[in-house]
């Protein structure tokens, strides 16, 4: 789960070095590793509170597992950067201050990617591994998201997942029906079940996940497998999970079924369509608005994916739900 930090004035910048620290030695950093994750979100909540009137939102996501890693993300609609290169510049500044903030930042990142725009804002990704660890083998696929509760509440009732089995990729979203508590409950049986097991097909993902939530109150989901060797995408799904094909200038949208995993569903059925290089997957829960767009944004879909992910949500969430945005797209 991400956890979610409105930024707006000065008074909130220890809250998120905490979250960031506490976030790491959760996933396995040590204490001196943990340090570094609080002050990124220092640095980046601070020019959250210098640059943007309005501030901004910063999310924590942590990842335990054989090279644990945090990722920390700083998003606003600010008045962006008119030159980036120069904004990471040591001692440039636009407001007055010593101007290292990004710098620092970027060296003390393993890994850091940052999309700006004049007038419309900044998303800032910052990812950070425990000091000597050995950086995960790369990805012919690569995979981002963010997963953010609605607001008021603690838990968010979505969850996804990413994985690789047999060389294809399997993406899952969850939208657990309802939000809180309870639907973070339901949308995380429903991941455990489809990782605890291989699948041949994205339908019998679906049925794994249908029996696994008959105890609780269901959930929305779709499961995608792409096989890159075929060039092909096979998609099932069942509720109100969009999933997307986008290329250059099209979207393609796949279809979903109605009903309720874990309580009322009159049919499972698997759709295929084809993948081209070049193209990215875009999955949502319904807290994303549909008629969301790519093409305000030059030169975006040349970012990792959960920068993609970020400016999505930053931009079309309805606000009223919990949001989900996944993206995936072939390694450069």
């Amino acid at each position: 789960m991400t956890c979610h930090l409105p930024v707006v004035d000065r008074s909130q910048i220890p809250g998120a070095r905490q979250a960031a620290a506490a976030a790491a030695q959760k996933a396995g950093f040590n204490e001196t590793d943990a340090h570094r994750a609080g002050i990124v979100a220092t640095e980046l909540a601070s020019n959250l509170v210098k640059h943007a009137a309005l501030g901004g939102e910063i999310l924590v996501r942590a990842r335990a597992g054989e090279v644990p890693e945090v990722e920390i993300l700083a998003l606003d609609r600010g008045p962006g950067m008119g030159d980036v290169a120069r904004s990471l510049t040591d001692g440039y500044s636009t407001a007055g201050s010593a101007g290292t903030g990004l710098g620092a930042v970027r060296r003390i990142a393993d890994d850091f990617d940052i999309y700006s725009q004049t007038g419309a804002g900044t998303v800032i990704v910052v990812r950070l591994r425990p000091a000597g660890s050995v950086p995960p083998a790369s990805s012919t696929f690569e995979v981002g998201g963010v997963s953010v509760p609605m607001p008021g509440e603690s838990v968010c009732g979505d969850a996804w997942v990413s994985m690789s089995d047999r060389g294809r990729v399997i993406v899952s979203v969850v939208d657990g029906l309802g939000h809180g508590v309870l639907a973070a409950e339901a949308a995380t049986a429903a991941a455990r079940a489809l990782t605890a097991r291989t699948h041949d097909t994205p339908v019998e993902g679906l049925q794994t996940m249908h029996e696994a939530l008959r105890h609780t109150r269901g959930a929305a989901a779709t499961v995608t497998m792409l096989d890159l060797r075929n060039a092909v995408l096979n998609v099932a799904g069942v509720g109100n999970v969009s999933v997307a094909v986008v290329g250059h200038g099209t979207i393609r949208q796949a279809v979903s079924l109605g009903g309720i995993l874990g309580h009322e569903v009159r049919q499972f059925r698997q759709y295929q369509y084809p993948w081209t290089a070049g193209s990215l997957l875009v999955m949502h829960s319904d807290g994303l608005q549909s008629r969301w767009s790519l093409d305000g944004y030059p030169g975006l879909r040349q970012h990792h994916p959960v920068t993609v992910a970020a400016v999505l949500y930053r931009d079309f969430r309805r606000g009223k739900d919990d949001v989900t945005v996944v993206v995936g797209r072939e390694a450069a």
